[in-house]
């Protein structure tokens, strides 16, 4: 099947499931699908020999937040804050402190990141960088593609990492405590 006719499925079969849905930002999340913003589909692993692009901010027709831009990316159906996924997850998706590409990383609130953040897994560099996207870093609502994640943790766990300041075009100064990676059902099995 010629690769435009496949992404032209994949894209159909996740807007009529994303249409479904009661939420507004999951209905944002299929309106910016549909203005182009380059999306995986709900549950599809970005393959991990992929090369991934320059790091770069995309703008969607309408503002994203981290959740619904994750749900939708991995096919993960957790609801509420973002740093309430981990313990969401416990005994409905596997965790791991090993990334995977397709899992989500759940970075655990703070003071200055009160609700948590998510990115999802698109490819893994080397044992303590991978490449992600995740929706509303910077706080403005846009799409941030291919961004490098460094861990920084002490022991190698991906317990602490820093994301790339695309702006910059540097690792950003700031660290972040995470709890590690939820896998979806399409990576667990693989994992396993």
């Amino acid at each position: 099947m010629h690769q435009p006719v496949r992404y032209s499925i994949i894209l159909a079969v996740t807007l009529t499931a994303a249409a479904c849905s009661s939420s507004t930002s999951e209905r944002i999340a299929a309106a910016n699908m549909r203005s182009g913003t380059p999306q995986s589909a709900a549950g599809q692993a970005m393959p991990q020999s992929a090369t991934p692009g320059e790091p770069r901010i995309v703008t969607p027709r309408q503002r994203l937040q981290c959740v619904p831009y994750a749900r939708n990316e991995s096919g993960i159906q957790i609801r509420g804050d973002a740093w309430t996924w981990w313990n969401s997850a416990a005994g409905k998706y596997q965790r791991s402190s090993s990334p995977a590409v397709g899992a989500v990383l759940v970075v655990k609130r703070t003071s200055r990141n009160r609700y948590g953040h998510l990115a999802v897994v698109t490819h893994i560099v080397n044992e303590r960088e991978i490449i992600v996207r995740h929706a509303n870093w910077l706080n403005k609502g846009r799409i941030h593609l291919d961004t490098p994640v460094r861990d920084v943790s002490s022991k190698n766990d991906w317990s602490s990492v820093k994301f790339w300041y695309t702006p910059g075009k540097v690792i950003g100064r700031s660290t972040y405590p995470s709890n590690g990676f939820i896998y979806p059902s399409s990576v667990q099995s693989a994992a396993r």
